[in-house]
C-alpha cells in the first residue's frame, strides 16, 4: 500500500509541475482508466469474489463446525472422566468398607445430587453394593422399582463392560428427565470381575449443546441414539439417528474426525462434521443446512451487480469532478503514513471531504490514536502481568489450551494475615499489602521466575513454566532466601500495631504441570494447573506446623542439594496425598558461611517465635 502511494505521489508531483505542457491532464487519464478499469475488474471481481466467498463460506463453516466439535468433545469427555472418576473413587471406597455403604454414597449424592445411582456388579449381574439417591427420588417422584426395572432391562447392554469397555447408553426414554447410563470397569485390565453402574441426569451436558445460530450439533451414542441435542424432547424420546449420513459416516470410519457433505432424507443439503470422543462409542456431530450458508452469498452477488450497473452509469461525472480534490489528500496520506513509519502516531491531519477519502482520513488518523494507545497499552498491561505474557499477548500468541512442563511451583503467604487486617484500615491494608508485594515480587522476577497470580496475601509463582529453564529448582529456591532477607529488612523499624512485624511460609515443589492459557475466547488466565501445584500449596501450610519459614518436596531436594543446605523434616501426611511426603526446611546457600547452622539459629533469624506445650 506504501508503495503505491509513493508512485501516486510522483506522478501527481508531475503532473503538478508540468500541467501547462500536458495535453491529457490526469483527471482525463483517471477518466479513461477508471471507465475501463471498472467495466472490465468489477465485473470479473463480482463474480470472483462471490464465487470465493461462496467457497470461504463453505471453508468456514467446516471450520466451526470442527471447532465446535472440538471444543464440545473436550466438555462431554471431560464430564464423562469426571462421573467416572467420582464413581470409580466413591465406589472403591465402598467395597473397601462395605459397612459404610450410605455414609459414603451419600457424600457423593450431597456432593453431585444429579446422580441418581451408584452400583458395583459381578459377572453374574448381582449387585455387590447398590446405592439409590433418596432426595433424587424424591424431588422428581420416582421410584426406586422403576430404577430396578430399568437395570434388568439393560442387563446386556451392561455385559459389555466386562469385556473391558465404557458403555454409555441413553436411559431418559425410561425417565421423565435426561439420563445417562453410564458404566464401566472397575479394573482397567480386560478381564475384569466387577463393574462399576450410575444413572445421571444430563443437565450439564445438555447445556453444552444450546448452541445459537444455525449449526446444530448433538451427541450420539455407539448404536446411533442420541444422547444430549438442543431439543431436550429429542433427548427424552431416545431417537434413533443410524439413517443419517453422517451418523453413518461417523460409525464405520476408521478415524476419530471428518466432514462431509451430504443429503438428508427430506432432499435438504447440510455441511456436516464428526468427532469421536474415544470413550464408548461417543461422538459429537454438528451440521448446518447448505442453502443457509450460501443465502447471503447470492444476495451478495445480486447487489453487486446492480453496484456495477450504478458505478459504470456514474463514473464518468464522479471521477472528472473529483480528480483534482483526490491528489491532495492522498498525498498527505502518504506523508502520514511515512510519519506513523518513523513512530510518530500522533497526526495532525483533518478530513476535507466527506467521501472515501475523507473516511479513509479519519481511520488513518483513528489508527495513529489505536497505535499510540496500544503502545501505552503495552506498557500498562506490562504492569498487571509478567513482562513476557505481556508481549506475548500483544502479538497475539497466546491460545486457549496448554502443555506439559517441568517445572517448580512456588507458594507463599504471610502468617496470621486476618488478624493484621483486623486491627488496620482498608486503605491501610492494601497500602501495607503494595509495599510488602512489591519487594516480593522483584525476588520472583530477578530470578527468572512468573508470577502466576495473588490470592489475596498469597503470591503464586513458577519457574521453567512460560520460559524453559534448567535450572528453575535452584532459581526458586534464590528467589525464597531472597525474600527471606528482603523480609528481615522489611521488618526493620516495624512492631507496632500499624507496621506489624511480618512472618511468611514459602512452600516449593518441582513436578509436572499443564502451563498454558486457561480460560475461554473472551477472558483467559496464563496458569499452571496439576497435582504438582496442589502438593506446592500444602507444603507451604506445613510451615506453622513446622515453625520454619521455606520448605520444600523430595523432587525439589534433589535438584538443589548440592547447592543448599537443608534440614529433614521427616515425612509427613499431607491431604489428598496416599503416601506421605518427605520435607525439608531450607537453611541456606552452602556457599554463605553465616548460613543457620539449625533450626533454632533458622528461627532466630526469621523471628519464628516457638511456644512450647504446657506454656501459654
Amino acid at each position: 500500500m506504501k508503495t503505491i502511494l509513493l508512485k501516486l505521489r510522483s506522478l501527481f508531483s508531475k503532473d503538478s509541475h508540468l500541467h501547462g505542457e500536458l495535453q491529457f491532464p490526469i483527471r482525463y487519464k483517471l477518466l479513461l482508466i477508471t471507465s475501463v478499469v471498472l467495466l472490465v475488474s468489477m465485473s470479473g471481481i463480482i463474480f470472483l469474489a462471490s464465487y470465493f466467498f461462496r467457497k470461504d463460506s463453505e471453508v468456514r463453516v467446516k471450520e466451526n463446525n470442527i471447532k465446535i466439535n472440538e471444543i464440545l468433545s473436550l466438555k462431554v469427555k471431560s464430564d464423562l472422566h469426571s462421573m467416572k472418576q467420582d464413581v470409580h473413587i466413591t465406589a472403591s471406597a465402598i467395597l473397601r468398607s462395605p459397612g459404610s455403604v450410605n455414609a459414603i454414597a451419600k457424600e457423593l449424592f450431597e456432593e453431585d445430587q444429579n446422580f441418581l445411582l451408584i452400583g458395583a456388579y459381578d459377572v453374574s449381574l448381582n449387585p455387590k453394593f447398590e446405592a439409590l439417591n433418596d432426595e433424587f427420588l424424591q424431588k422428581y417422584d420416582y421410584q426406586k422399582s422403576e430404577v430396578k426395572a430399568l437395570l434388568k432391562n439393560i442387563q446386556p447392554k451392561l455385559k459389555k463392560s466386562f469385556g473391558g469397555t465404557t458403555v454409555i447408553w441413553n436411559a431418559s426414554p425410561h425417565f421423565r428427565h435426561p439420563i445417562l447410563c453410564l458404566s464401566f470397569p472397575l479394573s482397567e485390565s480386560k478381564d475384569t470381575h466387577t463393574i462399576l453402574v450410575t444413572l445421571v441426569k444430563l443437565d450439564s451436558l445438555l447445556d453444552a449443546f444450546q448452541t445459537s445460530g444455525p449449526v446444530e450439533t448433538f451427541l450420539v451414542s455407539e448404536d446411533g441414539s442420541v444422547l444430549a441435542h438442543p431439543d431436550a424432547k429429542v433427548v427424552l424420546s431416545g431417537i434413533n439417528l443410524n439413517d443419517l449420513p453422517i451418523v453413518e459416516r461417523m460409525k464405520k470410519s476408521t478415524v476419530d474426525n471428518g466432514q462431509f457433505r451430504y443429503e438428508a432424507k427430506d432432499g435438504v443439503s447440510y455441511l456436516g462434521s464428526f468427532k469421536k470422543l474415544g470413550l464408548g462409542g461417543v461422538g459429537v456431530i454438528s451440521q448446518v443446512r447448505e442453502a443457509k450458508i450460501f443465502e447471503e452469498v447470492n444476495n451478495i452477488q445480486k447487489r453487486n451487480v446492480y453496484i456495477l450497473i450504478v458505478s459504470l452509469a456514474l463514473s464518468f461525472i464522479v471521477v472528472y469532478v473529483f480528480a483534482k480534490s483526490l491528489s491532495t489528500p492522498i498525498l498527505k496520506l502518504v506523508d502520514a503514513s511515512e510519519e506513523i513509519r518513523r513512530g510518530n502516531y500522533h497526526i495532525e491531519l483533518h478530513a476535507t471531504t466527506h467521501d472515501e477519502i475523507g473516511t479513509l482520513t479519519k481511520s488513518f488518523v483513528s489508527m495513529g490514536r489505536g497505535l499510540e494507545e496500544r503502545e501505552k497499552l503495552k506498557d500498562s498491561f506490562g504492569r498487571f502481568v509478567n513482562q513476557d505474557i505481556a508481549e506475548l499477548a500483544a502479538k497475539g500468541r497466546l491460545s486457549i489450551g496448554g502443555q506439559r512442563k517441568y517445572c517448580t511451583i512456588f507458594f507463599s503467604d504471610i502468617r496470621s494475615f486476618t488478624a493484621i487486617s483486623e486491627k488496620l484500615q482498608p486503605e491501610e491494608v492494601v497500602e501495607f499489602l503494595n509495599q510488602y508485594m512489591t519487594e516480593m515480587v522483584k525476588c520472583v522476577q530477578e530470578t527468572g521466575g512468573t508470577v502466576d497470580k495473588f490470592i489475596g496475601d498469597a503470591i503464586m509463582a513458577t519457574w521453567g513454566a512460560l520460559r524453559d529453564s534448567k535450572q528453575h529448582a535452584k532459581s526458586s529456591i534464590e528467589a525464597a532466601l531472597r525474600m527471606r532477607d528482603k523480609l528481615i529488612e522489611f521488618n526493620k523499624g516495624r512492631g507496632t500495631v500499624k507496621k506489624p512485624i511480618i512472618q511468611i511460609g514459602c512452600g516449593i515443589n518441582t513436578g509436572y504441570v499443564i502451563a498454558g492459557q486457561i480460560g475461554s475466547a473472551d477472558k483467559m488466565e496464563y496458569t499452571v494447573i496439576g497435582d504438582s501445584v496442589n502438593l506446592a500449596s500444602r507444603v507451604e501450610s506445613l510451615n506453622k506446623e513446622t515453625h520454619t519459614d521455606i520448605l520444600i518436596t523430595e523432587t525439589t531436594y534433589q535438584e538443589i542439594k548440592s547447592d543448599y543446605h537443608v534440614l529433614s523434616m521427616g515425612e509427613i501426611e499431607l491431604k489428598g496425598k496416599s503416601k506421605a511426603q518427605k520435607v525439608y526446611a531450607v537453611l541456606g546457600r552452602k556457599s554463605d558461611p553465616d548460613y543457620p547452622k539449625n533450626l533454632s539459629e533458622l528461627q532466630k533469624l526469621v523471628g519464628i517465635t516457638v511456644v512450647k506445650k504446657g506454656k501459654k
